[in-house]
């Protein structure tokens, strides 16, 4: 018998072999190039080449001659625009709201959809699936439509929660110059809150069951086993989301743009993603460009940085 499993093993290693001959050593590559190029084809396409295009527009720029009257001709002008870009009071004012926006919002919705995370995980809740979908429902509202609802809650002439605030005394203003700003980050605050959460209970899903029954028999609490064994392992779901927000919070448009529509607080450069479409609105695409490129590098600066920071604490 052992002969006779030795020769099947000699045979099949043969076989193997002569096909991995005839196939060059592996999957051809015409084969590999098939299932690769779905992908690769829309992100040159959709990704690269709109980029390559933008950061080739941001070094040119309009030039005129003949004065007022005369021809105008697009040539090369090196950092002129990213001059100009930085000397710009409105792009400036629009990145220290952004960065007051995200140093608030973020870490509050963060820790939200972390409590509710360890609440979903933890067995003395009931109702799970049903609290599951209503924490993320509002993930599934567009932005926009997002951003239109809650402008009827803060509308002074529409809101009812205005006229039951009014009722017992308080003038709210939620259009105001004051809390426009955060007015705006409750409606982001809504609704990624149950998208991060999801996240973060995906991972305590995958925690094995048997370390919290070791730490329950070295007499350790419910909310010992959340916060000293629980959050410290999803760690790393919690940096994804940090990373996630940080790169949402500069892109933030939908909300203020449909804000802006009921509040004379909120200019046309109350963001920096609105500053870009502003200038390009004005026909000047090189400067919008240059905006959009200058908004890009802080997003990855900002982003790496952090994680690099939290994998340097981390020690990875």
């Amino acid at each position: 018998m052992t002969d006779i499993a030795t020769r099947a093993t000699r045979v099949v290693e043969s076989s193997v072999g002569r096909h991995r001959r005839s196939n060059g050593g592996g999957p051809r590559a015409g084969t590999v190039a098939a299932f690769l190029t779905p992908f690769f084809l829309p992100f040159v396409l959709f990704y690269l080449v709109p980029v390559g295009y933008a950061l080739w527009q941001s070094f040119r720029v309009v030039r005129r001659t003949g004065g007022q009257y005369g021809t105008s001709y697009t040539t090369f002008g090196g950092f002129e625009q990213y001059v100009e870009v930085f000397q710009n009071s409105e792009f400036w004012a629009s990145i220290g709201r952004i960065g007051l926006f995200g140093i608030v919002q973020v870490p509050v919705m963060l820790f939200v959809a972390l409590v509710m995370a360890l609440l979903l995980d933890t067995p003395l809740l009931r109702l799970k699936s049903f609290f599951r979908i209503t924490a993320f429902m509002p993930y599934a509202v567009p932005g926009v439509i997002a951003a239109i609802m809650w402008s009827y809650l803060y509308s002074p002439q529409l809101s009812p929660v205005v006229d039951l605030l009014q009722g017992i005394g308080l003038e709210p203003d939620f259009l105001g110059p004051g809390a426009v700003l955060w007015s705006a980050a409750n409606v982001s605050t809504w609704l990624w809150t149950g998208y991060n959460m999801l996240i973060m209970y995906s991972a305590l899903q995958s925690i094995p069951q048997e370390l919290y029954e070791a730490a329950k028999i070295d007499g350790a609490s419910n909310w010992t086993i959340a916060w000293r064994i629980k959050v410290p392992i999803i760690a790393p779901s919690i940096v994804l989301t940090t990373v996630f927000s940080i790169i949402g919070t500069l892109q933030l448009y939908a909300e203020p743009a449909v804000l802006r529509q009921i509040s004379s607080n909120i200019s046309s450069t109350f963001t920096p993603n609105m500053l870009a479409y502003a200038v390009a609105s004005g026909n000047n695409y090189q400067q919008a460009a240059a905006i959009s490129v200058v908004i890009a590098v802080i997003t990855f600066v900002l982003s790496f940085g952090f994680m690099r920071l939290t994998s340097k604490k981390a020690g990875l």
